[in-house]
């Protein structure tokens, strides 16, 4: 999986213009939303949005967290990613396998 670092970013995008604790509460509030739905697997979240929870780890590293992956990972689904795994993923199918693919491919663009 893989999640662009380089997105591309507006000049005048208003989202850089919401204050900091604006920007966090919303993130924190997506993250528990996320923590709740674990029905919606990573990857389908990675075939519609080309986005995961593991993603939004890589990015909070990227945004200067100091823990490692495991962390990182740790803080965004709320427990050991082994121990999520082991209660909530399914393996992934052929189709949804593709579909993140397809997905994927689109944020290069």
């Amino acid at each position: 999986m893989s999640c662009d670092p380089d997105m591309p970013v507006s000049e005048n995008d208003t989202l850089d213009a919401l204050p900091d604790a604006v920007a966090a509460a919303a993130f924190r509030r997506l993250v528990r939303h996320l923590r709740h739905r674990h029905d919606a697997q990573n990857i389908d979240l990675m075939g519609l949005s080309g986005f995961c929870r593991n993603c939004l780890a890589d990015w909070i590293r990227d945004a200067g967290f100091d823990g490692d992956k495991a962390e990182a990972r740790a803080v965004i689904h709320g427990m050991g990613m082994d121990e999520w795994k082991e209660r909530y993923q399914t393996p992934a199918t052929p189709e949804q396998l593709a579909r993140m693919e397809e997905s994927v491919a689109k944020n290069a663009r």
